[in-house]
């Protein structure tokens, strides 16, 4: 009892001195915290109140400002009505015009309102017509100067005559002093009578205003001061910056400065701390005497200062320490008295209960004794309506059933002894099954874990709640992270809050079942790749999501090949447009050039028919030009491939570049010799190379080197430039410069027809397209890159093939011959009936006897009646089954000394999957009589060196 009564002592007193120790000083403070910031609220009230004031003080002088702005248009306008009456009533007294004026520009100067504010006129020249002062009346304004030296006056008269009216500030004296103030004045610009008006308000007058309302401002928050408290003795005061003391209890220091009264903590001024402090949110601690003990300066007090800048304003609150703490100390006092008459209490009551409680207790312990010594039969002997007795019942009750319960449990012992023997042996089995079982689901998941690390895709497999379970080791190395240490880590830490970002969309509609696909790009390994990025719901019995697989493939291989076939088929098409319009516009050219030829040729002896012939000639061959372009885009231009020394051929170029190339251009040759050569249009290739070179200069204003590279090469594996390289051998021309290199969208649309990065004008736009259509035609490859220091690469790759030497046999009896061709039949084969005139004519000029007809068919039919043919000319596309091709071929079989000339707007090397017969000459439209000639001339040389 005694032990039970001295515990609960104990456990009361430690609890008291603990809530004591724990309580009071955190009280003391927050109590001591409130009276601070209380001080803080006052101030900030005040500080808001005064704020305020200042705030609809600038409104009034907004206000007051637009105010007079008005009254002065009203000013300028009733001047120029008295004006008009006052020229008007001079007029009806006989006074000519300029006197009527004068005299109304001397009664204008009279003319006062206001604060002694007046009217003054001036003309266009800047000359003062009317104005109060004689010492400005009739002066030029542009020789009134300001103290800075400016013509303020005339820039306003100047500027109203541009602007018509407007007001505008500037400094100027008033009639009655020398001292220039600031002053708005509202002129306006009246050209039909040459003159302008102008009044204006000094703005001295509008501060004079506001002091007024500052002082009043003062006085009302002087007012409101007064009734505000902190603490007990505490008070707030406003002082300016040139420390003169606004507003204060103490009569002694309101209204004068304090700027000598010394902090004796700082030993400084204690305006200057104050100051100091302002805005800070800190509190000033000083030393004062208080008011029944004056003098004596050893009171700690704490002030709060804030500014105001619009009144130039110091707004401080001042309290005592001791004040602050005294609210303190009284709530520390009054909580330990209430705290030590509790524990009174408590102590009472508890000598109470513990004689109520511990005798049964005891009683039940003594049974509980007997008990435990296996006297089952003890009872406790208590009974009470309380608690106390229910528990007594209730253990007496408790024995019996044990008792009971002891007898039952021995038999029932020996039962389950036998039965958990054979259960043990069981487990033992299942035990030994479910390890062998284990290990087989290890190796298992092991041979999973292997074949997905091998996997070339990110795998990842996530819970409902975005925690990874499982990656692959692409996942991990993609991430840089080890696979073990993102187990178990949430998405969003592992991949980055970027990533995340990009993905969240599709683990939403994961979460809801769903499904997604999706591409990204990302960076690795310094490349950025494309990968496609699957996420597959999982599902559980039940058909609701428990978990998300991620798969992400690299695609930028496929993405790659998918572009250079779009580009590649974008640019056949676009190819095959142009060289239809060039095969049509040929044609047109060919009838417009025959047709000059003939009329220049009629009338040789008219020289000014000759001078309007030959520029048209001339831009039909500028057109001829541009399609033969266009052709060369479409890989349709006439091309006579070989084998090509390329380093001769790079060198025989440079010496015809040299001159067309500044100095402060270079090039460098660097050639690997090679049994391989390129195989390709000689003639072509030199111009594709000279248009590169060309290119090069344009994009090196400033100068630099072009280098050429060649090589031979072996293609076995995949390799991309404008679209997949069919395997082969082939030769590699790289032409580098050192220039500003191609912008993105000159990358994109480079080979183009038509399309130039030059301005005004400069370029065709057909050179780099020329290009690609050789290469193309060629059966070549090209590619464009940016060198990554400077400039840009062009890479060329030619199908290359073993050199060997190659003779023809020269026949000059050939070359020496005269031609025979007077009375010789031609058959002339073309479906465009305007084409067939002109070159009909043209045969006939030449002395050859003409046979024509439109199409294959009818000229097979006609062929075998002409035993004497001796030559075929023939267009190459023709209506019906047979084109031009196939019936030189079949002439060719059946009178192989006839002479076949084909002429087309395109470019032909073979005829379906067989190259055309070299016996033949391909003549490209348009063409005049002279390259007709000369193809007929071609042609008897070809012939003889079959022979």
């Amino acid at each position: 009892m005694q032990r039970f009564f001295v515990t609960l002592l104990i456990i009361i007193s430690m609890i008291f001195i603990t809530v004591y120790f724990y309580s009071v000083p955190v009280i003391k403070k927050k109590v001591f915290e409130i009276e601070r910031n209380s001080s803080a609220i006052a101030l900030n009230s005040v500080f808001s109140l005064a704020n305020k004031m200042y705030a609809d003080t600038k409104k009034y002088r907004s206000q007051a400002l637009e105010s007079h702005k008005k009254r002065l248009r009203t000013v300028v306008d009733l001047a120029d009505s008295f004006f008009d009456s006052a020229v008007a009533e001079a007029r009806r007294n006989g006074l000519s015009e300029s006197q009527a004026r004068q005299v109304a520009f001397e009664q204008l100067r009279s003319f006062k309102y206001g604060d002694n504010d007046y009217i003054w006129i001036a003309d266009q020249h800047g000359i003062l017509l009317s104005h109060p002062d004689p010492r400005y009346q009739g002066k030029d304004t542009a020789t009134l100067h300001s103290q800075e030296g400016d013509s303020e006056v005339r820039a306003v008269i100047d500027l109203a005559l541009r602007q018509g009216e407007g007001f505008y500030q500037y400094k100027w004296n008033r009639l009655d002093s020398e001292k220039p103030l600031d002053k708005v004045s509202f002129v306006k610009n009246f050209p039909d009578k040459g003159f302008v008006i102008g009044s204006g308000v000094y703005l001295d007058d509008l501060d004079a205003d506001i002091e007024q309302i500052r002082n009043e401002a003062l006085i009302e928050l002087r007012e409101g001061i007064r009734d505000i408290k902190i603490a007990s003795t505490g008070y707030l005061f406003v002082f300016d910056a040139s420390t003169n003391m606004l507003i204060h209890p103490n009569s002694n220091i309101a209204g004068k400065n304090f700027l000598k009264l010394t902090n004796p903590v700082t030993g400084h001024s204690i305006a200057e701390d104050l100051i100091q402090v302002a805005d800070t949110g800190k509190e000033l601690y000083y030393k004062w005497d208080r008011p029944d003990d004056p003098g004596n300066y050893s009171y700690e007090k704490l002030s709060l200062v804030r500014y105001l800048p619009g009144f130039d304003w110091y707004i401080c609150s001042s309290v005592y320490v001791d004040e602050l703490r005294s609210s303190a100390e009284l709530l520390t006092e009054r909580i330990i008295t209430i705290a030590v008459i509790a524990l009174f209490v408590a102590l009472l009551l508890m000598l109470l209960f513990s004689q109520w409680i511990t005798q049964p207790i005891k009683r039940l312990a003594d049974t509980a004794v007997r008990v435990s010594e296996g006297e089952l039969s003890a009872k406790s002997g208590i009974r009470r309506d309380d608690e106390v007795g229910l528990l007594a019942y209730t253990f007496d009750t408790m024995v019996e059933r044990l008792r009971d319960s002891i007898q039952n449990l021995d038999s029932k012992v020996e039962q389950r002894t036998h039965a958990l023997a054979e259960k043990n042996q069981q487990l033992i089995i299942a035990s030994e099954s479910m390890a062998s079982a284990k290990e087989a689901l290890a190796q298992s998941e092991q041979r999973q874990r292997q074949i997905l690390d091998a996997l070339p895709a990110q795998i990842a497999y996530l819970d409902t709640g975005l925690n990874i379970l499982f990656v692959n080791r692409v996942f991990a190395e993609t991430y840089h992270q080890d696979k073990a240490s993102m187990i178990h880590k949430p998405l969003q830490q592992a991949i980055g809050e970027t990533s995340f970002n990009h993905i969240q969309w599709q683990l939403q509609s994961a979460l809801r079942g769903q499904q997604t696909a999706g591409e990204y790009t990302e960076s690795l390994q310094q490349r950025q790749v494309i990968c496609k990025r699957t996420l597959i719901p999982c599902f559980n019995p039940d058909n609701a999501v428990n978990g998300i697989l991620i798969l992400s493939f690299d695609i930028t291989s496929e993405k790659d090949a998918e572009r250079q076939l779009n580009e590649a088929q974008r640019m056949n098409a676009v190819g095959q447009m142009a060289g239809g319009l060039a095969h049509d516009f040929n044609n047109l050219l060919t009838i417009i050039l025959g047709n000059l030829h003939s009329v220049g040729d009629r009338y040789s002896g008219d020289d000014q028919l000759q001078r309007y012939l030959e520029p048209a000639i001339r831009a039909t061959r500028r057109g001829a030009d541009i399609t033969s372009r266009l052709l060369s885009f479409s890989r349709r231009q006439p091309l006579s491939p070989t084998l090509i020394n390329i380093g001769q051929m790079l060198k025989d170029s440079l010496e015809l570049l040299s001159s067309s190339l500044p100095d402060n251009i270079t090039i460098r040759i660097d050639d690997t010799p090679s049994e391989l050569q390129p195989f390709a249009d000689p003639g072509r290739l030199e111009d594709a190379l000279v248009n590169l070179v060309f290119n090069a200069r344009d994009a090196m204003p400033e100068g630099g080197e072009i280098c050429f590279t060649t090589q031979s090469i072996a293609v076995q594996h995949r390799l991309i430039m404008d679209e997949l390289v069919a395997p082969g051998n082939y030769c590699e021309i790289c032409i580098s410069d050192t220039g500003t290199g191609f912008s993105d969208q000159a990358l994109q649309q480079c080979f183009e027809p038509f399309f130039t990065s030059k301005s005004n004008g400069a370029g065709s736009g057909l050179g780099l397209s020329m290009v690609y259509g050789f290469v193309k035609q060629s059966k070549g490859y090209i590619s464009i890159q940016n060198a990554s220091h400077r400039g840009a690469t062009i890479t060329l790759l030619l199908p290359a093939k073993a050199a060997r030497e190659e003779r023809l046999n020269d026949h000059p009896g050939a070359h020496e011959n005269t031609l025979k061709q007077e009375g010789k039949l031609v058959c002339l084969v073309e479906d465009d009936p305007d084409v067939r005139s002109v070159v009909r004519q043209q045969l006939i000029d030449l002395g050859f006897d003409v046979i024509d007809t439109h199409s294959a068919e009818e000229a097979r039919r006609l062929i075998p009646l002409l035993p004497e043919l001796h030559a075929l000319v023939s267009d190459v596309m023709l209506p019906g089954n047979l084109n031009g091709i196939e019936l030189a071929d079949w002439l060719h079989q059946q009178h192989n000394r006839c002479r076949i000339i084909l002429i087309s707007g395109y470019s032909y090397q073979q005829s379906g999957d067989k190259p055309i017969n070299p016996a033949f000459l391909l003549l490209s439209k348009p063409f005049g009589i002279a390259e007709l000639k000369k193809a007929f001339h071609d042609s008897e040389k070809r012939y003889a060196g079959l022979d």
